[in-house]
């Protein structure tokens, strides 16, 4: 794997936090920390510390030799996942205005005192604004602390709550308020602050005009383009518990599905972890493959005519059209789906909005091999130039 450039004798010692562990980097949140704890460890002497969920793998187990020099695991106490104790937990958050990951890893102040006693460090990064509270705690550790947005919570839960119905929305609606009052009061306490896109960081700067933002975009390691297999199938990957990729499902199978299945023996590939959530959503058509975890995602979408990434709620940059990229597969996506990207619509993805659209645009894709070839190699050449992991460190330079 290609290397950042690293300083020259004794590293000067950085401390990296994170609600999860970056290791293996599967998926859009371990993926852009694991990127960035690459760029750390080869110019500093880095501290781990990551929370890890009851009954998780030993993170240490899947850290590469020689990225970190130190590793704490902070350990979350168990949270019940059957619906009514979710329910519960999250109308007593609604009732504190608590938004729910920000309460999730809160309350470990005195445990991170305890790691941190008699350490210092050069710098220090916070991955995800629902660790941004700690900040409180590394300050006098470190001689400046950068955070890492993945996402901008209020605009994450304001989008949501747009396609929900009266219950949820106003309950998103409840979090999305408490979101950006966290964000005023927290934003302006960190050195600098790191974005995915230009939108991204906007949305930070009318929270918090005084701060400094950088553009440091999601990517992927160097990875070769795979074989094109192109079987008669359209796919969609992401994380299946993951709201907004259960409403784009929801919105595909409703609204989109149903006219292009008359076509012979299409089949749409679902692929990504925690499969269950999904699976009400999809039971009972023989055309829908519902595969979960796979090892290799790219190589995945490799195997597929067209990626659609259906999305109506969210925030940040999708990684999961940076690997139908990688893999050279021409992707539909909607505006707010491909937001934050610089791909041009009709160049290097398709671009629809309504469900007539968006099934117009996977239909001319299945009819033109050429037009594939041409989109999903437009989509590899952005992806080489701009979203491995190298290109992206460049932004880091002045910052880390």
């Amino acid at each position: 794997m290609h290397k950042p450039p690293g300083a020259s004798g004794t590293k000067p010692r950085a401390l990296f936090l994170s609600p999860e562990a970056p290791y293996p980097p599967i998926g859009g949140g371990p993926l852009r920390s694991a990127s960035l704890l690459e760029y750390l460890a080869a110019r500093f002497s880095v501290h781990a510390i990551v929370f890890r969920e009851p009954g998780a793998p030993d993170p240490a187990r899947a850290i590469p030799a020689g990225r970190i020099e130190r590793l704490d695991v902070l350990e979350l106490p168990f949270h019940s996942k059957r619906p009514v104790a979710r329910v519960l937990r999250n109308w007593r958050r609604l009732i504190r205005a608590r938004p729910p990951l920000l309460d999730r890893f809160s309350g470990f102040d005195l445990a991170l005192e305890r790691v941190l006693a008699d350490q210092t460090y050069e710098t220090a990064v916070i991955e995800h604004f629902w660790c941004a509270p700690y900040v409180r705690q590394i300050r006098p550790h470190s001689k400046r602390v950068i955070l890492d947005l993945h996402n901008i919570e209020s605009a994450w839960h304001a989008s949501l709550a747009a396609r929900m119905g009266p219950l949820h929305a106003f309950a998103l609606h409840r979090f999305a308020a408490a979101s950006r009052r966290l964000e005023r009061h927290w934003l302006p306490e960190f050195d600098s602050i790191l974005v995915t896109s230009t939108q991204e960081e906007q949305r930070v700067r009318n929270l918090a005009p005084g701060a400094r933002t950088v553009v440091y975009p999601n990517a992927l390691p160097e990875l070769r383009a795979p074989e094109r297999l192109e079987r008669d199938e359209i796919v969609f990957s992401g994380n299946l518990e993951y709201p907004p990729n259960i409403l784009a499902i929801r919105f595909f199978r409703d609204r989109i599905w149903p006219a292009l299945r008359t076509r012979p023996g299409l089949r749409w590939r679902i692929i990504g972890k925690n499969p269950e959530a999904v699976r009400h959503l999809v039971a009972g058509d023989s055309r829908i493959q519902l595969t979960g975890f796979v090892d290799d995602a790219v190589a995945e979408l490799a195997a597929a005519q067209v990626a659609v990434i259906p999305l109506l709620a969210g925030s940040g940059t999708r990684v999961k059209i940076l690997e139908a990229w990688a893999a050279g597969t021409p992707v539909v996506a909607t505006t707010l789906g491909a937001e934050g990207l610089p791909g041009r619509d009709g160049e290097h993805l398709l671009v629809a909005d309504t469900a007539e659209r968006f099934q117009a645009a996977v239909s001319k894709l299945l009819d033109s091999p050429s037009e594939r070839r041409r989109i999903g190699a437009a989509g590899r050449m952005l992806y080489e130039k701009r979203f491995t992991w190298p290109a992206a460190w460049e932004s880091l330079r002045d910052v880390l």
